[in-house]
């Protein structure tokens, strides 16, 4: 991949923890610089590819948007969490997970078709 396409990022954001591989999708990451322009602040990536050998990926029954690389989390808190989702959804994103209590608050979002198996739109809770 031609990481200069999305100048607010690079590979090492993204790459799996456990694997060290690269797996997002062009497609996402337009998406994703996308809505970091029209945000206008630095977005922190805490989470990118998972391959499904991931730790997290391999204790569910089929692996996630992360393993698809079109998933990404966000650290970002309160108001500034509420201008991401307005964003986002604007945007196409597809799905959102909000974690907003303790010390990791972070917004998943992706942009899974909802044909996959998992409906889209779609929003929860961690």
């Amino acid at each position: 991949m031609h990481w200069s396409r999305w100048p607010n990022f690079s590979a090492g954001e993204f790459r799996c923890s456990h694997t060290g591989k690269d797996g997002m999708e062009p497609a996402f990451m337009d998406r994703l610089q996308s809505l970091r322009t029209q945000y206008g602040k630095p977005m922190i990536i805490t989470s990118g590819y998972r391959a499904p050998s991931h730790p997290i990926e391999a204790r569910k029954d089929s692996p996630g948007a992360h393993a698809t690389g079109r998933a990404a989390d966000i650290a970002v808190r309160g108001g500034d969490a509420l201008k991401v989702i307005e964003l986002a959804l604007a945007l196409g994103f597809t799905g959102f997970g909000v974690n907003q209590k303790g010390g990791s608050r972070f917004l998943h979002l992706d942009d899974l078709p909802n044909d996959t198996g998992r409906p889209r739109p779609w929003i929860w809770s961690y």
